[in-house]
């Protein structure tokens, strides 16, 4: 159970890892959500092949997915990244990945925010070029937060400089425009968002909220492409009144707040999709609502069975917390004390690709897996993911391409790129 310590008065908000929040301080949901109530309680999961119904319901289409999809799986294009801790001073030798990108020219992207650099891989894992300098002038960093193509551009997101930067393919700096400066956070939110070809968002912040514990702003995402902000934002969605909670805040000192993750604890999921849509779940349903500002215009439903959280489990899971309650008598925690969910998540995290498809991380006890839906909510694959230490988002193409960024049992870092294919497929 792990936890953040911050002063009661903070405004920012605090880092989350790149799959979810979970155990985190994370942004404070900041519109009502309603639109759960769309999300029935799913039937048990039909055996055999994939069958997909699509219903019409008080206006909203729901897509229901039940049984296997055609057989695929992930193959590995390359992977980026020094095989041992004595392969010093070599460009794919990281110091810390925050973002990578697939560029429309089939290479790879990738931002070493401790390096304030971009370096750049073909699709042969052979080092290209590196641009990009720790500094505040033009094509420099002070903290290299995000990248993503948009168009013919690449564009970088600096949350310290309050900027994103644009960048041609050869590392040429074309300008910026400005955005709210010193936000701190990791990769899992705080970052730029590809939803189309030349259609992305970026994490921001709004208005100022009051909440018992003191100020927080208002998250939101803002829309860009290639030629600046577009004027879209969109409300990053707050969790049903009735969901249980997921983290444990608590009050102690001269003013200082200590925020524990509930373990297993069902948070919301979402990410911003094309044509000002937003993709939301809670983890502990696999059912997706797709809103456009209040309406609901599609849920895509796929059943699959919960799975308990053991006594053990449940016990370690609180005992960092327990024991922390048991030091600090005086604290004034919001809940009082967790509650144990009745099933385990089973989502981690959802993800739009630059083509449309909805790619959503899975768990389950026997092996998490990448679930891939085209646009209109039919699955299409269902493969394993890869086990491990994930470091930043993942990147998509156009092309069934899927970048990770992943650390070893040395801390070391690698970019690993995929390519989704169906059997089938040569």
């Amino acid at each position: 159970m792990r936890h953040v310590n911050a002063p009661a008065t903070a405004s920012g908000a605090l880092g989350a890892s790149p799959g979810g929040t979970r155990g985190a301080l994370r942004p404070r949901w900041t519109a009502a959500l309603t639109l759960f109530v769309a999300c029935a309680p799913d039937a048990p999961a039909a055996p055999g092949g994939l069958a997909t119904t699509f219903d019409t319901i008080g206006g909203v289409v729901h897509v229901t997915n039940t049984g296997a999809p055609p057989p695929a799986r992930l193959v590995r294009v390359v992977s980026i990244g020094p095989k041992t801790l004595t392969d010093t001073g070599s460009p794919d030798e990281f110091g810390g990945v925050n973002s990578v990108a697939l560029g429309p020219d089939g290479e790879v992207y990738v931002a070493d925010a401790r390096n304030f650099e971009v370096r750049v891989f073909g699709l042969d894992g052979v080092h290209r070029r590196t641009f990009g300098r720790e500094g505040e002038g033009p094509g420099e960093f002070q903290s290299l937060s995000s990248l993503a193509w948009a168009g013919d551009r690449l564009l970088t997101y600096d949350i310290m400089l309050g900027r994103v930067g644009q960048w041609s393919a050869e590392g040429e700096w074309l300008g910026s425009w400005r955005t709210r400066g010193m936000i701190t956070g990791g990769g899992g939110f705080i970052r730029l968002y590809l939803v189309g070809p030349d259609e992305l968002y970026r994490y921001a912040m709004g208005s100022v909220r009051e909440t018992r514990f003191g100020a927080t702003l208002q998250s939101l995402f803002v829309g860009l492409n290639s030629r600046g902000e577009t004027g879209d934002t969109l409300v990053q969605l707050e969790a049903p009144s009735d969901a249980p909670a997921s983290s444990i805040t608590c009050q102690w000192g001269k003013g200082y707040l200590n925020v524990f993750g509930v373990p297993f604890a069902p948070s919301v999921v979402q990410h911003p999709g094309p044509d000002g849509v937003v993709y939301s779940a809670l983890t502990s349903d696999y059912c997706i609502a797709v809103t456009r500002g209040a309406d609901t215009v599609r849920v895509i439903h796929r059943p699959l069975p919960t799975e308990p959280v053991g006594d053990d489990e449940w016990e370690e899971g609180v005992r960092e917390f327990n024991e922390w309650r048991a030091e600090h008598g005086s604290a004034s925690c919001e809940p009082r004390s967790p509650s144990r969910p009745a099933a385990k998540p089973i989502l981690q995290a959802l993800h739009i690709a630059p083509d449309g498809r909805l790619w959503v991380e899975v768990e389950r006890a026997d092996g998490d897996l990448w679930e891939v839906f085209d646009p209109d909510g039919r699955l299409i694959a269902s493969v394993p993911r890869t086990s491990g230490v994930f470091r930043a988002a993942p990147a998509f193409d156009t092309s069934d391409h899927l970048l990770t960024v992943r650390q070893d049992s040395l801390g070391l870092d690698h970019v690993d790129l995929w390519r989704l294919a169906w059997e089938d497929s040569r």
